[in-house]
Parts: C-alpha cells; structure tokens; sequence
C-alpha cells in the first residue's frame, strides 16, 4: 500500500532535531562524527544516503539505535520505489500454477 505522503530524510530529521535543537554547526557536527564538512552536508541536505557507516556514526553521538536510522531511509527508499514512474509499459511475467 502507498504511503501519500513522501517520508523525510534521516538527514533533514536529524538536522532539525539534533543540530537546530542544539545549536551545533554542521562543521562541529561532522567533526564529533568523524566525518567531512561536506559528506554531512550532503547528507543533511538529502544528497546523500544513511549509509550504515552513517547510521552507526548517528547512533553512538545521539545515544539512539542503529536501527532508527537505517529505517528512516529505508521508509524514504521504499517510498520513493513505489512512486517510480517508468517511460515504458512493464507486464507481468505469466505465473506458473503447480497443481
């Protein structure tokens, strides 16, 4: 079943509740994680995947589970899989019944 609406990125989520909350700059940020300036940005910024490095990373500096992280985007993944829109008709492979 589709979702309507389109799930947010881990790293939007995480921009808005951890850093903004917080008032920790992405350059302290990337910093404490162990990461660049830029692959943080581009994560924060929906350019770039929760990766599980990234997860893992997210999960020890925000006390939180791996899991959390990993599922967001698989819920973003998920979603956006099922709202694809193909240039070419696809059909169905013909289904063999086993009596």
């Amino acid at each position: 079943m589709k979702k309507m609406r389109k799930p947010s990125h881990p790293g939007a989520f995480f921009k808005h509740t951890v850093l903004d909350e917080r008032n920790i700059s992405i350059t302290s940020a990337a910093a404490s994680l162990g990461i660049t300036r830029k692959a943080l940005s581009e994560f924060v910024n929906g350019k770039a995947k929760c990766s599980h490095s990234m997860a893992r990373r997210l999960a020890e500096a925000t006390g939180t589970g791996v899991g959390i992280w990993i599922m967001m985007q698989a819920n973003l993944d998920t979603w956006e899989a099922e709202n694809m829109v193909f240039d070419t008709e696809i059909t169905p492979f013909k289904v063999r019944r086993f009596a």
